[in-house]
Formats: structure tokens, sequence, C-alpha cells
């Protein structure tokens, strides 16, 4: 046999690697292929130079050349990207995995320890990289910059919660009284002249409960303030890409900085759509059917992807039926969906996601919505 014919048959030298990855410690799982007893590991969390040592340990164990290439994969979850930046800068091929697409065991009690976890890992690893691309769904990893400037508006969107929260919690103090004073600019007034129904004042504790609870919702509405005046300088200013295709959907009537500023940070501006079915899919807006036998029903939506941007989506899809009547969406929806109040709920998922599709196709493609409507312009 010619040199040229054995190196055509000659497979890759290739070391797995399977993490999981807890808060003290990471399980490591090493193995060549789907036959091979796996070498399983455990080192300190985030200790990068035991990880490096261990690779060349496994590299050893398995004899593989020094220079044989690497592929691992993790879960997505609380350690982020960092670690897949850090191994990609290493030379190791990684993948992130989303944790929902992981197969399990349908039986009602399975075995789940870190080290059944780290096994089925990097057996799935292994049978993704043997052409099985369907084994489960990698997550797309965005850049530093891309990542960067979501922790703005994801943010804001915690302190709005956290405003909700704090208001409820002083309504509830005082509704336990008997007593409802309006939480606004002169709310502390407002308390000191408050009585309960038998003309008595506020208990001490009472009172100092919710003035606790009231200058945690002032700081909280001032750290509102201060992030909705950056994202509006960066709107008005920024040169970047992303924040000019947020100048590009505000044009549209229905869409404000809120929810033109979620649809680029977290779904259009870094992501990159084939096909109309993948901007459904990744909304998490698209049916699930279930078929088996003479039995057939909807299961509803997946719920897949990202959550912000699915609620996002039926939001400005009822705003869409109000600011935007003419256009081609809105006489759709009204045709199918506008004979009951019923339907109309289930049909403005259905919109939500169309509307997506047009969005995406107005920012990629210059393709207007049909009939859609822009702001009037400042003079």
């Amino acid at each position: 046999m010619s040199e040229a014919t054995h190196q055509e048959y000659t497979t890759e030298a290739v070391l797995y690697l399977a993490f999981e990855l807890g808060e003290a410690n990471w399980r490591l799982g090493f193995s060549i292929g789907l036959a091979q007893k796996p070498r399983r590991r455990k080192i300190e969390a985030r200790d990068l130079i035991a990880l490096e040592e261990e690779i060349v340990l496994a590299k050893k164990r398995f004899r593989l050349p020094e220079r044989a290439v690497v592929k691992s994969c993790y879960e997505a979850g609380r350690e982020g990207f960092w670690l897949h930046r850090c191994l990609e800068q290493a030379g190791v091929e990684n993948l992130i995995v989303d944790s929902a697409s992981i197969e399990v065991n349908r039986r009602a009690k399975r075995v789940k320890t870190d080290r059944v976890d780290v096994e089925k890992l990097l057996n799935q690893l292994i049978r993704y990289h043997c052409g099985e691309k369907e084994v489960w769904s990698v997550v797309r990893v965005p850049s530093v910059e891309e990542e960067d400037i979501r922790h703005l508006h994801r943010q804001l969107i915690k302190f709005k919660k956290d405003r909700t929260r704090h208001r409820s919690r002083i309504d509830g103090v005082l509704a336990s009284q008997g007593v409802k004073v309006p939480v606004d600019a002169d709310f502390l007034a407002q308390l000191e002249a408050t009585r309960m129904w038998d003309g008595k004042p506020l208990p001490p504790g009472v009172r100092a409960r919710v003035e606790r609870e009231y200058a945690a919702l002032y700081h909280v509405q001032e750290q509102i303030k201060l992030l909705e005046e950056e994202r509006k300088e960066l709107i008005e200013t920024s040169n970047e890409a992303s924040v000019e295709q947020v100048r590009q959907l505000m044009k549209l009537r229905a869409i404000g900085p809120n929810s033109a500023w979620l649809f680029v940070m977290e779904f259009f501006g870094w992501r990159e759509f084939r096909n109309r079915r993948e901007v459904g899919a990744l909304a998490g807006l698209t049916p699930t059917p279930y078929q088996s036998g003479e039995e057939s029903k909807e299961q509803g939506i997946s719920k897949a992807g990202n959550r912000w941007v699915r609620g996002m989506a039926i939001e400005i899809a009822w705003c869409w039926l109000r600011y935007q009547p003419e256009s081609e969406l809105t006489h759709w929806f009204d045709r199918k969906f506008g004979h009951s109040k019923r339907t109309r709920k289930i049909g403005i998922v259905a919109l939500a996601r169309r509307l997506m599709i047009a969005l995406w196709r107005y920012l990629e493609m210059g393709e207007i919505p049909a009939g859609a409507q822009f702001k009037p312009q400042p003079a």
C-alpha cells in the first residue's frame, strides 16, 4: 500500500472531553470512542492548570500524540461562555449544549448523578462528531461585545420586576391594616396622615417596614431612570450596527425603545437565520403537534429559546393590532381569529410568530411589512 493510500484511510486521533460543571468541583470524562471505557477525573472548579494537566495525562493514558485534537462539551448554565472562549484559545474544539435538548430516560424513576451525567454527555459528544447532528442542540456563542451589551436591558428588566415587587409589598402591608395609600411622590406625607379604621395611626412596626420598602423602591426607580437614560443616549449617538437596527425598528408604529432594543440585542442583532422556520423556532412560537396512531392533539407552542423575546413578541403583537390597523398582518388576524375573544387569544401567538418573521425580513432584506405605517418624522 502506498503512503498516499495509507494516509487516506488513516483516522484522525481525537480525545473527547465532557464537563459536568459544579460550584465547587468539575467532573471530567475522557474517551476516544464509543466502545472505550471513559476516564473519569474530578478537579477543583475553575482550576485551569489542573484541567490542562488532566488533558495531557488523558492523552498519555489513551496513547495519543501530544498534538491530538481535543473535542469537548458542557451544558449551558451558570458558567456562561468564558470557559468556551478559554478552551477555544487553547486549541480545544468546544461545544455548549442546550440542557433541555439532552436525551433522558423516559422512566418515572431514573438514576441521575454527576458521574452518570458526564458519561452521558461524553457518549453524545462522540455520537455528534460521528454524524448524529440531531442528538442535541448546540448553543450559538456570542462575542464578548455582543454579550456585554445585553447586560443593560437585562438589568433594566430585573429592576422593573423589583419595582413591582416593592409596590406589591407596600400595598399588601397597608391592606393588612385596612388602609390604602397611593405609592406616588408624596407617599410619605400621606402615610403620616393615614389613620386606621379606629382613627389610630399606623403601628410603628408597620410604618417602619413600609418606609423601608419605599426607600428600596425609590432606589430602584432611580436605577431604572439612569439605565433608560443610558439606553436613550446610545440609541441617539452610537454607530454600532446593532444600535442602527434598533433605530430601524423604532421607525415602525407599535414598536418602542423597550421592544426594539430587546429584539435586536437578544435576537436579531447577533443571530444568523437562514429561513423563517428558524426565526419562529428560536423564538419558541412554533406549534408542537403530538400524533401517535389514531391519537392526534396539539400541545401548544414549544416555548423554546429566549423567554424575554417570546413574551415581548406576544405583547407587541397586541400593539400591532392597535397601531397598525391597515397592515396585512392585522387583516389576516381579523379574518382568521377576529370572531370571538377566545379565538383572538389563541391567534395572537400565530400573529406574534408571523410578526417576528416580518421584522426579520425588514431588518435583513429591507422588506417593509405589507401595509405597515411608519411613525411621523420629527420636524
